[in-house]
């Protein structure tokens, strides 16, 4: 492979955001879980839930830390390695990055204080207020980013004029097609993630027989809260691919390995698994389901749906990394809801209660999985999303090469290895100082 300026950026930026994306996930889905914990301690007075919102507050601020030290690289990549980029898009993506800072940054600021030292400092009312307030200021950080994104993805909201972007509608920029649906399936995978850390995280103390009844109450509310969010997930993610469709079909026909389209009337199968030859633009190999990508895209058995060989050879998708990285998206939520069936069967046959749940041993098991696997998952959506706009930057506007700073491959290789190098140190900090907390548990004095 050759090393070139262009690709030593992307894989620079592809890594930086790989690694930061690890923590505001948490940051968002803890933040909602401890906002629900402490409103009923609100409400009922009743202490076990306070000591819920004191013991996994620990590992929101932990997973805060690492949020904001690991964003600082990634954001200074804009300037550094993608200047001419930034030139053509600041108009819009400086103003959606500037709203983040000036809304949802102002607002954790504001409130990260109280609730981090309030505690029987200020009226439990007030408190409860504060960890709302940063709750939401995360989720507002995350929308957007997400519109930042889709705007990359969908571009509207202006006109480009002499290589630059000018914007004349706000509101089309911020809601086009694509926002709402990108953004629930982000929203939604912070929380499907953040209840299996807290449920995989439970199980194993629930496991370890050690403090049973604390990690049972967060393992069950965890439990219910994903039983509903996973099938949700699900939903969420079939109308993201229909955007997909309408408005990247290239990037949809590289998901599917479909490389001819279907004629009138005849249907269009969908592909579990294939050998995608790019250089003879067919399939080595494929298992296919009949009528399959049909009826999903179309919701019809005969629907027609675009094939690669529609698009010039330079605009499309890598096909490799974007067909099987949705595939282990798609592999990874399958089992993850088959996991919430399985909870469900148990629970209602009385197996989680306080003398019979350190017995399920395999589905504690199961649970502990499902932190790596919902990462995994989530970095897996994110490759076939990311991938699939290639060869844009800036879609069917701005080329990824065209996009680029233009640096040497010196000095982009050796930030890479110096980012690595931090990283590395930041996650081994992580994992010792959530080893610390995690040995301590919780305190229900």
């Amino acid at each position: 492979m050759d090393l070139t300026p262009v690709l030593l950026s992307r894989i620079q930026f592809a890594f930086t955001t790989m690694f930061h994306i690890l923590w505001p996930v948490l940051i968002i889905g803890i933040g909602i879980y401890l906002v629900a914990v402490e409103a009923v301690w609100f409400r009922t007075g009743n202490r076990a839930y306070y000591h819920q919102a004191r013991f996994w507050q620990k590992l929101f601020f932990l997973a805060l830390a690492m949020g904001v030290i690991s964003g600082i690289p990634l954001e200074f990549q804009f300037g550094t390695n993608w200047s001419i980029f930034s030139r053509v898009g600041g108009d819009i993506f400086g103003h959606m990055l500037g709203f983040e800072a000036a809304m949802a940054f102002m607002l954790e600021a504001t409130f990260i204080g109280i609730m981090a030292y309030g505690w029987n400092r200020v009226t439990p009312g007030m408190h409860l207020f504060s960890t709302a307030v940063v709750a939401f200021g995360a989720t507002l950080s995350a929308f957007w980013i997400m519109v930042a994104n889709s705007w990359m993805q969908v571009p509207r909201g202006g006109e480009f004029v002499d290589g630059r972007f000018i914007m004349t509608d706000t509101l089309k920029a911020v809601f086009n097609p694509d926002i709402f649906w990108s953004f629930s399936h982000m929203w939604f995978a912070c929380l499907q993630i953040s209840l299996f850390v807290i449920g995989g995280i439970s199980a194993w103390y629930i496991l370890k027989n050690r403090n049973t009844n604390f990690f049972l109450r967060s393992f069950k509310i965890a439990a219910l809260a994903a039983i509903i969010v996973t099938p949700a997930q699900i939903y969420l993610g079939d109308g993201s691919g229909q955007v997909v469709g309408e408005q990247q079909p290239a990037k949809l026909a590289a998901i599917e390995a479909h490389w001819e389209t279907n004629p009138p009337g005849e249907a269009a199968d969908w592909k579990i698994l294939a050998w995608p030859n790019p250089t003879e633009e067919r399939n080595s190999f494929a298992i296919e389901v009949p009528y399959g990508l049909s009826l999903i895209m179309t919701h019809s058995l005969t629907g027609q749906v675009q094939g690669l060989k529609e698009f010039a050879p330079q605009n499309r998708p890598p096909v490799w990394p974007t067909f099987y990285s949705f595939r282990i998206m798609f592999a990874i939520g399958g089992a993850l809801f088959l996991l919430m069936l399985w909870t469900v069967w148990v629970w209602r046959r009385g197996g989680l209660q306080r003398d019979t749940a350190p017995g399920q041993r395999w589905l504690m098991r199961a649970w502990m999985a499902a932190i790596p696997l919902s990462y995994i998952a989530m970095e897996a959506g994110w490759i076939t999303r990311e991938v699939g706009r290639q060869p844009w930057v800036i879609y069917g506007v701005l080329r990824t090469g065209e996009g680029a700073s233009p640096l040497s491959a010196g000095p982009i290789c050796w930030s890479l290895i110096s980012i690595a190098l931090l990283y590395l140190a930041l996650l081994a900090v992580f994992f010792w100082l959530a080893r610390r907390i995690l040995r301590a548990g919780p305190e229900t004095d």
